[in-house]
Formats: structure tokens, C-alpha cells, sequence
């Protein structure tokens, strides 16, 4: 029996229609903001042009106003610390660098201006291992900021999640 060319195409379209309709049976949906319990914010205590506090204006969405002044806010996001910190892991005989650990760590805490504490003071950290070569430096130092960027979106997430959880 002869095989007709388009019989792959057409056994990979059944096969993707059956995996597309057993994951819209199983509940599966794409992680979307949470939903806040107030609505507006203020952002203290973080530096001029900080990474996490960009990351924030960013995902908070659109029924929570982002205000200037903690008075005119409902819950005040006080930034205690947010650092990023770079060590060595390994180094070879020759004290070149092999492998690096790259941390991000938010200290925060949440209340209402009057000063009544939502969040007490909470520390979130993250870290991820980079292997280095001197050779391909340039490259590294993109996939250093890159990995920076992914865990600086990660914890602004988790500060999210925690501010959804608030009750007023």
C-alpha cells in the first residue's frame, strides 16, 4: 500500500489536537496578576532607578493606582533593603574564576499610613549559579543581568502574591 506524502502532516495535526483538548480539560491556564484587595499603593524606601520597584510599577495592574505619597495610599510598600550580591563559587589552581552565585535580596515590609503592619518585616532571596569563562566574558556579563533580570521578576511576584493576600 502506498504512503501519501501528507500523512505525517496530518498525523501531527490529530496528535496536536488531541494534547491541545486534553489540557483544556485539565484546568490548565497561564499564571495571571493577582488580584489586590485595595486599591492604591505607594513604593518607599527605594532607590533612584531601582530595578525591583520598576519591576513592581510594572506587574501591579490596572484597578491599583500606583500614588507619590504614603498619606493618599492605601497600603504602604516600605523597601527596607534590596541588594544584589555576586561571589565566587570555584576557582581553578590559577585563581580564575569558574563559577559565580548571583543573589537578589528584598527586606520589606507593608502597612497603612496610619502605621497599622499588614506585612511584618520579611526577607526574600534568590540565587542562581553562572559558570564563567574569561575567554566569552562579554557573553557572561548578558547572562549575568539577564538571570539579575529574571530574579528581580521573580521576587516582585512573591511580594505580589503576599500584598493579594492582604485583608484590609
Amino acid at each position: 500500500m502506498p504512503v501519501r506524502p501528507d500523512a505525517g502532516r496530518r498525523r501531527f495535526v490529530v496528535f496536536g489536537g488531541l494534547a491541545a483538548a486534553g489540557l483544556t480539560g485539565c484546568g490548565f491556564a497561564l499564571r495571571k496578576a493577582p488580584a489586590m484587595r485595595f486599591r492604591s499603593i505607594a513604593l518607599t524606601g527605594f532607590e533612584r532607578g531601582s530595578l525591583l520597584a520598576d519591576e513592581l510599577r510594572r506587574q501591579l495592574v490596572a484597578p491599583v493606582q500606583i500614588v507619590a505619597t504614603p498619606g493618599s495610599a492605601e497600603v504602604v510598600l516600605q523597601a527596607l533593603a534590596d541588594r544584589r550580591e555576586r561571589s565566587v563559587v570555584a576557582s581553578t589552581a590559577a585563581a580564575q574564576v569558574r563559577e559565580l552565585q548571583l543573589r537578589v535580596r528584598f527586606d520589606f515590609r507593608a502597612s497603612t499610613p496610619a502605621g497599622r503592619e499588614l506585612i511584618p518585616r520579611t526577607e526574600l532571596m534568590l540565587s542562581r549559579d553562572l559558570s564563567f569563562r574569561e575567554d566569552i566574558a562579554l557573553a557572561k556579563e548578558l547572562e549575568e543581568a539577564e538571570l539579575v533580570r529574571g530574579m528581580v521578576s521573580d521576587i516582585a511576584g512573591q511580594v505580589l502574591r503576599r500584598l493579594s493576600a492582604l485583608v484590609l
